[in-house]
């Protein structure tokens, strides 16, 4: 299957589902292994594992030891900044993140800083004064190590922005993942010449979605999963422009061969890059996955910047079998 090269930017293996827990219930063994196998002949050859608190930062770079096409990011999810204050010293804390985040540097495996940013639609977990203070400390881990920022922001596009603004000159470049918002917040998030956008499931969830895609120019843009959630649902707009199918079970019937209905994972960010190329009329899918795959490489692997992802785009390259 595997003629296109992709990167898969958000993938959530801390989760519980991948150790085959769902709502606290062990329903499989975990099969890491299995998803990483399906993604690599889909023709995934790099994923970027998301960390969204101190300890699944952690675990996040220990799964990323485990194979050398997996990368990892070391970040407080806004959702989690609570932490910090909970931890009893926040700027202990922060040094945890920043010795965590130098560590994994040094391993060739921490390639953002984030999970990071503004969600207002769950102010439930953590109010927004404490979200804004520590989104905005996070930018001193970027500043520190040099890195690229993994962000968030979900019905906060103002507040986001306006912290973006005061310190866009604290970080190299970043990619705003998981986008929902809509064509104005897009125009805001594209104001910044060295922030990236992030598509998924959930971006392509509605015609209004599609048209917000749409708006998006190619070099702007990353694709991802953000697995085990965002998968295209057969009741999505963007389904229609789907071509690649996995035989699926439900996880009580767990088979090591198929994908679980209902759990993402990162072979179908393939998925993605074909509803990207039919919503914006693109017929050649193949350099659609290389001008993408070259953006995520100048963001987080800028050390391929002359090679794999340029030799791509010249066409020199010819992906793996």
């Amino acid at each position: 299957m595997a003629t296109l090269r992709m990167i898969d930017v958000a993938v959530n293996f801390t989760d519980g589902m991948f150790k085959g827990i769902y709502n606290g219930k062990q329903c499989h063994v975990g099969d890491i292994a299995a998803v990483l196998s399906r993604a690599w002949s889909a023709g995934v050859d790099r994923i970027i594992v998301t960390g969204g608190s101190l300890e699944e930062s952690k675990e996040a770079l220990a799964i990323a030891e485990t194979d050398g096409r997996l990368f990892c990011t070391v970040g407080v999810h806004p959702t989690r900044c609570r932490e910090f204050e909970e931890s009893g010293d926040p700027e202990k804390h922060y040094q945890s993140l920043l010795s965590l985040a130098r560590e994994g540097i040094q391993k060739g495996k921490v390639v953002a800083i984030g999970e990071c940013g503004l969600d207002y639609d769950r102010l439930h977990f953590c109010p927004s004064e404490i979200q804004k203070k520590y989104f905005e400390k996070q930018f001193e881990l970027a500043c520190a190590t040099k890195l690229p920022m993994f962000l968030h922001m979900r019905a906060a596009a103002d507040d986001f922005c306006e912290i973006m603004e005061r310190n866009k000159d604290r970080f190299t470049a970043g990619v705003a993942h998981s986008f929902t918002g809509s064509a104005e917040d897009r125009d805001k998030l594209l104001s910044f010449s060295n922030i990236f956008i992030g598509v998924n499931g959930c971006s392509l969830k509605t015609a209004e979605n599609l048209d917000v895609v749409r708006g998006i120019r190619l070099e702007r843009m990353m694709i991802e999963t953000d697995s085990p959630y965002c998968e295209i649902k057969s009741t999505h707009a963007g389904i229609s422009y789907v071509k690649t199918l996995w035989p699926s079970k439900k996880k009580e019937k767990y088979d090591p061969e198929s994908i679980i209905k209902g759990r993402n994972e990162p072979c179908l960010v393939r998925q993605v890059l074909e509803v990207v190329a039919g919503c914006k009329g693109i017929d050649d899918i193949d350099q659609l996955s290389k001008t993408l795959y070259h953006n995520t490489c100048r963001v987080f692997f800028p050390q391929d910047l002359d090679t794999t992802a340029d030799a791509l785009l010249t066409g020199s390259l010819k992906p793996a079998e």
